[in-house]
């Protein structure tokens, strides 16, 4: 499988990164360490997790579990530097910890230990922000984003300085080694990178955001940034949670699934949506293609850095993931798929 370079930072890793929220909820121990496994044999490197793991819902009873399902697998296995391990520390509001704490020097600090110590590793290779404290218009909420309730610029980039001084100092400790981004803007990202230009903490590699063939907002400003500052996008939900699998078409609820356990896919669920997920479908069975292999292999096409995060409940659902490997989708296929984007787009 081919490396790719996260931002700037010299860390190579695999061209497809593989997701773990399920891991501690849907998915067992046993099974979150089988598709370590299965991923390491095709050649994956790459593993991204977050505090707050697993979902589907998040609880605070639960937090925390997925980290300690990778960290039993590192202990396990005993390779650690083989191995590139991404978390993120909550943000804002969360249920998941207790009283919602926005992200702070103190916070960053007592997350960076807990992650740690649930990882049972020494260092973390890059650390993230699950959201940003002044807020954000992901998780479906452009709707009524309102960026004029932020705390004023100055107040923001103080913030930002803050935290960007604890990450420095944990550098410096070696417990993490590169900062990332997740869920923000390209304004917020732009701040980001001028105050580390400035000398106040670590430049940041990447900005993991939704992305896929139905959720396409980093396409424009953000897309521009992340080629010419180099950022990497972490592509989250590159199959729209599930939906451009087809297994929701005719809005149905299959047992065992994401939606039978959020029935909204977190605000993604509605007709146009699966209507619009069928004509990927059937498009990918034009061009004898998995759906899956199809959506991902597409994310990986675009034309700004990017790694799609793929997860699965099973190994068998992984492997069309990771089969995108080395795909080169024709141009006709691609012309068609920029065509039915421009007559069906962003359906959620």
């Amino acid at each position: 499988m081919r490396k790719l370079e996260l931002g700037q930072s010299g860390i190579m890793v695999s061209e497809i990164c593989l997701g773990t929220m399920t891991w501690g909820s849907q998915n067992t121990e046993a099974e979150g360490h089988d598709q370590i496994d299965f991923a390491l044999d095709r050649g994956v490197n790459f593993l991204d997790t977050a505090e707050m793991y697993p979902v589907n819902p998040v609880k605070a009873e639960t937090m925390g579990r997925t980290e300690q399902i990778v960290g039993t697998y590192l202990a396990k296995r005993g390779k650690r530097d083989d191995l590139v391990v991404a978390t993120k520390i909550t943000g804002e509001g969360s249920n998941a910890i207790e009283g919602g704490p926005e992200i702070s020097p103190t916070r960053i600090r007592q997350a960076v230990t807990d992650s740690l110590t649930r990882l049972q590793t020494d260092y973390i290779d890059v650390y993230q922000f699950h959201w940003p404290n002044r807020g954000s218009y992901h998780f479906r909420k452009t709707w009524r984003f309102d960026p004029s309730k932020q705390p004023s610029k100055q107040e923001v980039l103080d913030d930002m300085s803050a935290c960007l001084e604890t990450l420095e100092d944990l550098r410096k400790e070696g417990k993490i080694r590169e900062f990332g981004l997740s869920n923000e803007s390209a304004w917020g990202t732009a701040q980001w990178l001028a105050l580390a230009e400035a000398g106040k903490g670590p430049r940041v590699e990447t900005i993991q955001n939704e992305y896929s063939l139905m959720c396409r907002y980093y396409d424009l400003d953000l897309g521009e940034l992340g080629q010419q500052e180099k950022v990497t996008l972490l592509a989250y939900s590159p199959l729209a949670a599930g939906i451009l699998t087809g297994k929701y078409s005719g809005d149905v609820i299959p047992d065992n699934t994401r939606r039978s356990l959020v029935n909204n896919l977190g605000g993604r669920a509605n007709p146009r949506a699966f209507e619009i997920a069928d004509r990927y479908v059937a498009l990918a069975k034009e061009f004898d293609l998995h759906p899956v292999t199809m959506a991902i292999a597409w994310v990986m096409s675009r034309p700004f850095p990017v790694i799609p995060i793929v997860g699965a409940t099973s190994v068998d659902q992984l492997k069309p993931n990771l089969d995108a490997e080395g795909v080169e989708l024709p141009k006709e296929l691609l012309d068609k798929i920029a065509e039915l984007h421009k007559h069906h787009p962003m359906p959620y």
